[in-house]
Formats: C-alpha cells, sequence, structure tokens
C-alpha cells in the first residue's frame, strides 16, 4: 500500500514532497488523476495541479468529479491511473459523495494493484478513520453542511490526520484536549509537510506533532 498525505501549502512548499511521490510511482511516464473535493472551482484546482507537477517532467493528467454523475468506463479509466490525488475543500462535502460511490472500495482495489494514493487536506482527512479532526478546533474547522452524523471515512490508516497545523499556543492546547478522548493518534502537520506510508512503513516529512493520551510529541522544530 502506498499513501501520501499532504497537509498543504505552495508549490514550492510542496516540491520536495511531490518529488517523492514520483519516486514512490516509480514509472517513467505516469498518469495523474486529480480527484477535486467539489466540481466547484475543480478546473482552476486541476490548472494548479497541473502546473505543480508538470515543472516536475509529468505529462498525463485527468481530472474526475466524483459530485457530478460519471460512467463506468470513465471511472475505469480513473483507476487505470498510477497516481490518484484527492484534493482540499470541504471535508464533509467530499466524504459525502466519495462513501455515496463507493469510492473507497475502488481505491481499496486502486492500492492493492499496486496505484499510489495521496490527499491534501480534507483528501487526506477522508483517509483515515474518520473525519473527527475537520470538526475542530472552533476557529480553524469545517462547517458540516449535510449536519452528517456519521463521519466514518476510509480507513486507510490507523491515525488521525490534523492538516495546516501552527506552532502556537491556542492550536497545541486544543490538540492535547481532544487527544484525551481519542483512541488514536493524533499526527498534526504544518503545511509542506506529510506522512509517506508505503506497506507497514509511516514516514514524516516536514513538520509534525503527535498528539496521544493528553500528550504531545515534538517530533521537529516547527516554523
Amino acid at each position: 500500500m502506498k499513501l501520501v498525505l499532504y497537509s498543504g501549502g505552495s508549490e514550492e512548499a510542496n516540491k520536495d514532497l511531490n518529488l517523492k511521490v514520483l519516486k514512490l510511482v516509480g514509472k517513467e511516464n505516469p498518469k495523474l488523476t486529480f480527484i477535486p473535493s467539489s466540481s466547484y472551482d475543480a478546473e482552476i484546482d486541476f490548472k494548479f495541479f497541473v502546473k505543480e507537477f508538470q515543472t516536475l517532467g509529468v505529462e498525463r493528467f485527468m481530472y474526475f468529479c466524483v459530485d457530478l454523475p460519471f460512467t463506468k468506463t470513465l471511472l475505469k479509466e480513473v483507476l487505470d491511473s498510477d497516481l490518484i490525488f484527492l484534493g482540499g475543500g470541504n471535508t464533509f462535502y467530499f466524504l459525502k459523495f466519495l462513501k455515496m460511490n463507493k469510492m473507497f472500495t475502488h481505491f481499496k482495489k486502486f492500492l492493492k494493484r499496486g496505484g499510489v494514493l495521496c490527499g491534501l487536506s480534507a483528501g487526506a482527512i477522508v483517509l483515515t478513520p474518520h473525519v473527527h479532526t475537520a470538526t475542530f478546533p472552533d476557529f480553524d474547522r469545517d462547517e458540516n453542511i449535510f449536519s452528517m452524523k456519521n463521519l466514518n471515512a476510509g480507513k486507510f490508516v490507523n491515525f488521525e490526520f490534523f492538516p495546516h497545523y501552527r506552532n502556537s499556543l491556542r492550536y497545541e492546547k486544543e490538540m492535547i484536549k481532544y487527544s484525551k478522548k481519542s483512541l488514536l493518534p493524533l499526527f498534526a502537520l504544518t503545511d509542506g509537510s506529510g506522512l509517506i506510508v508505503e506497506d507497514n512503513c509511516l514516514t514524516i516529512h516536514g513538520g509534525c506533532r503527535i498528539f496521544q493520551h493528553g500528550r504531545m510529541i515534538n517530533l521537529s522544530k516547527l516554523p
């Protein structure tokens, strides 16, 4: 299994991580598919995605919206990609349509045949067991626009993921408070950072803190 969870950040900030991702793909001319969290402004997000990887030599791209009707033929083409990248946005909106279209089942098959699955921000959160990290803190959370009760997600990893973490006391307090009631370790990453999961090996790229049972582990110096 090959997964990469991005926190967020600019093209330049993610360049090293993008290079590691392409190395993980291990092909000369890979096909990359971008799945935005919403079809709204999807073309703009796709253009940024293409620009980011074109500078690294990638030439084949496509994008696929899960909140619009699609054919089995199109879905097959998506799953024939070498890399699938889930974009950022509203976590709850994205989760609703991923589950509605049984995309997590398709992603499992994609990973089993050797594909690389990436997610950024909301796209990373939906790969974890549930999306509770999108519900807090009050000053930095997604709106649960569908009032979803079942927040279970992809369950591809056995930890929680908090993107866009900032090195401040108020974030630290919120993470510690949340970790006291969570059974899973919480990885909080700054923008430009990410987690690479290859089989049973987890590699941390960039600034990361782990929160568990009300304690904080500082793994690297944060900006």
